[in-house]
């Protein structure tokens, strides 16, 4: 948590809970909060509960997302779409919009919205992921604009990474690297780029989509 109080919310409220407590366990403070992203009534009551507790927020993490795969476009149905502009596309724009605009009126921050390299990478399996952080990337430009100059808005597209979704990777696909260092990413090499984009360090840098895949051409 590098000295933040920190946030935690995901839909399921036993997995906040335990992660807050591993924060509390190394010295931090955290609060785990219940929320469903792609539910656009329960962002604004989630984002004054969050103000409530600490009267401010300094950095905001879009992170929530989902990336099912399909056969083909023509299996895909209407239900799955949404959900996945749902996520990755509506609900951080509302709650980007929320907080962003506290922001702007009281001493600034960083908004960091994690998109994926399949934006600008799309293959057919993921049409709607791709379609939906493609989404996510123009709005954080737009909103580097909206929120200036007290907000800075970035985004971080990564690449293939070997997070718990991984271990539902078919053995062809973990063969297949995708990367010019020949591996997969470890979660912890993006948490830099993260605390480059939400700290001073990054006081130039806004409307960036930044690149963490390895080298994937």
């Amino acid at each position: 948590n590098r000295g933040a109080a920190v946030v935690v919310a995901s839909r399921k409220l036993d997995e906040c809970r335990a992660t807050a407590g591993a924060i509390f366990e190394s010295g931090g403070e955290a609060l785990p909060l219940a929320l469903h992203v792609g539910r656009w009534e329960e962002l604004e009551p989630f984002v004054e509960e969050v103000y409530r507790w600490k009267g401010r927020v300094d950095v905001l993490i879009n992170n929530a997302g989902m990336s099912p795969v399909t056969d083909s476009s023509l299996v895909t149905s209407e239900e799955l779409f949404d959900k996945v502009m749902a996520v990755n596309c509506k609900g951080p724009f509302r709650l980007s919009a929320l907080v962003g605009s506290r922001m702007a009126e009281a001493e600034g921050g960083s908004i960091v919205n994690i998109s994926s390299i399949g934006s600008s990478r799309p293959l057919p399996a993921y049409a709607p992921y791709a379609a939906a952080k493609a989404g996510l990337n123009a709005i954080t430009v737009a909103h580097a604009f909206e929120f200036a100059p007290k907000v800075r808005v970035n985004a971080i597209l990564p690449g293939s990474f070997e997070t718990d979704i991984a271990k539902h990777w078919s053995p062809e696909k973990k063969k297949s690297i995708a990367s010019a260092i020949k591996r997969y990413g470890q979660p912890d090499e993006i948490v830099s780029a993260a605390l480059y984009l939400a700290s001073d360090a990054s006081s130039f840098t806004t409307g960036s989509l930044i690149r963490v895949d390895g080298g994937r051409p």
